[in-house]
């Protein structure tokens, strides 16, 4: 009998995933014929569960993680889905915050190992669908799915969900995606099912004739949704604090109206403690949705005196907003980046803050840009070997009115935490 650890080593190597191999064959593996094929065999768990899926360029974490925290809070034994992880494997699945077990990962693997062989399984079809048999199993009464690429193509599109969420669409992925943000639209549209309702996060000219093609589309910042009379005071007492969580909290809002109204009854709620609303519940769970979902990260405060700020926010469509937020605190600024050779670096190049000083990084991944060549390409900053010594360094040269954001990658944040 393998060990936990083992298994989870092989389907890492055996199984390449993007997270660490990028976009190698093998590791990303388009179509659902596999994905299908392998849900059947497991007795069709996509369909023994009610879902809500989520695709986007940015934000898609944040709002997954956002909904199945506001739904926990509320009565619902709420699966989630996401990826990649920061720290530990099995966080690409949890119920109501927790974890898969480790006993359950190691029966899995174990069991379907033969299946995996034959069929040359992609890393990312193997971790779906544990987490679809998983939430079966644990008769959740909601999962919230986050695409892992794209939309149309992804393992996860085999399900037919309550509700469609499309956060974002940036220039992200091109060369599998397309090259302009209608073609990546329509990758991420590959979601929306007939009759199904789908909340998209941002209208945009470029985009919104893709959307409108589909019936039962509605746009987050075109209506007032839900409790948006409370959102200031809400973003105020939210533990998820980037700049960017107010758009993410209005597509929120627009998409629990829809699954409350529509998906989930409310007598869940039955019999839980007295004297708090549901709209409290839903409220309180929003606001401490890093706590309850253990979810790290996104403009995540490490430190306070230097502030030091590590988000995951790795494309130009991300880091435009993170950077102007450390431009308008009008302090101090270092920054420790890095980025995976697959990123567009021109792109990100003239939004980086000019007066920032600056400290790249190689983080430990074969995707990885050497620190050298980020110095070179951007003609500014210093290198350091290691994260761990570029953080070091940052702090060792900071005053107590420093901010010191930590960021470019998750494999660079992940080695901080």
């Amino acid at each position: 009998m393998s060990s936990y650890e083992d298994l989870v080593q092989d389907i890492f190597t055996r199984f390449p995933s993007v997270q660490k191999e990028g976009f190698k064959p093998g590791a990303y593996k388009p179509g659902l014929e596999g994905m299908r094929d392998f849900d059947k065999v497991l007795g069709e768990p996509s369909k023994q569960i009610k879902t809500i899926h989520i695709a986007g360029t940015n934000g898609k974490g944040s709002v997954a993680n956002m909904l199945a925290s506001a739904l926990t809070a509320a009565g619902y034994k709420t699966g989630l889905y996401t990826s990649p992880h920061l720290l530990d494997f099995r966080e690409r699945a949890r119920i109501n915050g927790e974890m898969i077990p480790r006993q359950y990962v190691q029966d899995f693997l174990e069991k379907w190992k033969p299946y995996f062989e034959a069929e040359n399984l992609s890393f990312f079809e193997i971790t779906t669908g544990m987490a679809f048999r998983w939430f079966a199993d644990q008769k959740v009464d909601v999962a919230v799915i986050e695409a892992g690429l794209g939309g149309r193509l992804d393992s996860t599109n085999i399900i037919t969900p309550l509700l469609s969420i499309i956060t974002s669409i940036g220039l992200d992925h091109c060369a599998l995606l397309g090259n302009t943000l209608a073609e990546i639209a329509s990758e991420k549209a590959g979601i929306i099912k007939p009759g199904v309702p789908c909340i998209i996060g941002e209208s945009n000219p470029a985009t919104d004739p893709v959307f409108d093609a589909y019936q039962g589309v509605v746009y987050a910042d075109r209506v007032e949704p839900w409790l948006w009379d409370r959102h200031e005071e809400i973003l105020q007492a939210m533990d998820l604090q980037a700049p960017v969580q107010r758009k993410n909290l209005r597509t929120v809002l627009t998409a629990l109206q829809q699954i409350v109204s529509h998906g989930l009854p409310t007598s869940v709620i039955l019999g839980l403690v007295p004297g708090i609303s549901f709209e409290e519940r839903i409220i309180y769970g929003i606001e401490h949705t890093a706590a309850l979902m253990h979810f790290h990260g996104r403009w995540e405060r490490l430190r306070e005196k230097p502030l030091v700020i590590a988000d995951i926010g790795h494309n130009a469509h991300a880091l435009k907003s993170n950077f102007a937020e450390l431009e308008a605190m009008k302090r101090p600024l270092t920054i420790v980046y890095g980025i995976m050779a697959d990123k567009d670096l021109d792109s990100i190049i003239p939004l980086m803050p000019k007066d920032a000083k600056y400290i790249f990084v190689t983080p430990d991944t074969p995707r990885a840009l050497p620190a050298e060549e980020i110095r070179h390409r951007s003609g500014r900053g210093v290198t350091a070997p290691t994260v761990k010594a570029g953080m070091e360094m940052a702090i060792e040269e900071a005053t107590d009115d420093t901010v010191i954001y930590i960021g470019g990658s998750t494999f660079v944040v992940a080695e901080v935490l």
